[in-house]
């Protein structure tokens, strides 16, 4: 079986996790997430500790295993304490400010970019070039970074666009003749 699919996963108190035939449910401060169990794991709730075994012998069901206690391992942490990615705007007169749900870009193009946030995303900017996406679902956070960081990713040469906080953008050196 799979050294992560091995470890127990403990319930911090106020995350309720319950785990149907179908479905797996973890409510806590930040939200409820929901999955659908795979077949092929089997997840029980004991006491606050959760623990995965295979249903059956299979190299699928071993690598599943492994998955699934990644899985939730996510949402418990998600709905406890949250996920946040950070990205930066590099570049003269780019600009980025949170309207609610809606995130309002000027980042070089001749017209002011938005982007609209999906419910259980929150964002925010501490300052004009910073961007601070939050949120209990960390698939859909990183999602959400890396279609806000498309718009206009860095470009090699002078690095100007949106990148992530810890992300380093190697400079091209220019052309010469």
């Amino acid at each position: 079986m799979s050294r992560v699919g091995k470890m127990p996963i403990s319930i911090p108190k106020g995350v309720d996790v319950s785990v149907n035939a179908e479905q797996i449910t973890v409510k806590g401060a930040l939200g409820t997430l929901v999955r659908v169990a795979h077949p092929l794991v089997n997840v029980k709730n004991d006491a606050g500790v959760l623990s995965f075994t295979a249903a059956n012998d299979s190299a699928e069901a071993d690598a599943m295993t492994g998955t699934m206690r990644a899985l939730l391992s996510n949402m418990v942490n998600g709905v406890s304490k949250g996920f946040e990615k950070k990205l930066n705007l590099v570049g003269v007169g780019f600009r980025a400010q949170a309207q609610g749900q809606k995130l309002n870009l000027q980042i070089g193009f001749s017209h002011p970019v938005g982007k609209e946030m999906p419910a259980g995303i929150k964002v925010e900017c501490p300052s004009q070039t910073e961007i601070v996406i939050k949120g209990a679902d960390r698939q859909v956070v990183g999602q959400i970074a890396a279609e806000v960081r498309a718009i206009r990713p860095p470009e090699p040469y002078k690095g100007k666009g949106i990148r992530y906080s810890d992300e380093k953008v190697s400079l091209k050196e220019t052309k010469k003749k």
